[in-house]
């Protein structure tokens, strides 16, 4: 198979690109959506230009894909970046979110492309734990809920921390994986890559959530 690994830079499209390398697939290109506005439904903004980074550490390719980020035009500028690979599909890191992996089914279908999500439904502290115990250095780059603060930003999580914040996540309620949007990440290291990402940022923060700005 050859396929494009939909990527973010963040820990589930890094868990589907593993997932992919360890099938013995070919890796196309990492595909990103650069969202230019101010908020997506569907897909990560903070620390996506990173993934430039990534694919030239994993001597990939690294199409951008510009897009406003409202709906339907999302989809759309994604579609176009992908109708002229010379692909059989291409593979996402959608956990649980019906929305995101419907719309990416249904544009699988429009190219004649099979649309692969290798981690829907995984539980999700299952998941976040089995990456951190597979040597993924998963950055948090971006907080959005009631009980992360300031002080998890530019945090790599260990296990230790993954405790913190399985006790955070029972205690406010939230998704221990970030699923619904309570925070975002960057993966800096991990057996899917053959080298280590170096980065630097400030922190942007407002007094209830915040996000890393890389330079």
């Amino acid at each position: 198979m050859r396929v494009a690994i939909l990527s973010s830079g963040g820990k589930d499209s890094a868990a589907a690109w593993w997932w992919a390398r360890c099938k013995g697939w070919t890796i196309d290109c990492l595909v990103t959506v650069s969202v230019t506005g101010d908020d997506s439904p569907m897909f990560q903004i903070p620390g996506t230009q990173l993934v430039e980074k990534q694919a030239e550490l994993a001597n990939l390719e690294w199409v951008n894909v510009p897009t406003s980020g409202e709906t339907p035009q999302d989809i759309e500028d994604l579609e176009s970046a992908l109708k002229n690979r010379q692909i059989d599909g291409f593979v996402s890191g959608a956990l649980r979110s019906d929305y995101q992996k419907s719309r990416l089914e249904r544009m699988a279908e429009r190219l004649d492309l099979i649309s692969w999500t290798p981690l829907w439904h995984q539980d999700g502290d299952h998941h976040l734990s089995g990456m951190v115990d597979n040597g993924f250095e998963i950055m948090i780059t971006g907080v959005s809920c009631e009980g992360l603060d300031e002080s998890w930003l530019g945090t790599i999580l260990n296990r230790t921390n993954l405790a913190e914040l399985r006790h955070l996540a029972e205690k406010y309620r939230f998704h221990i994986e970030g699923e619904g949007g309570e925070y975002e990440t960057l993966v800096i290291s991990g057996p899917h890559m053959d080298r280590s990402l170096d980065v630097e940022f400030t922190t942007h923060w407002d007094g209830v959530r915040g996000h890393l700005v890389f330079h």
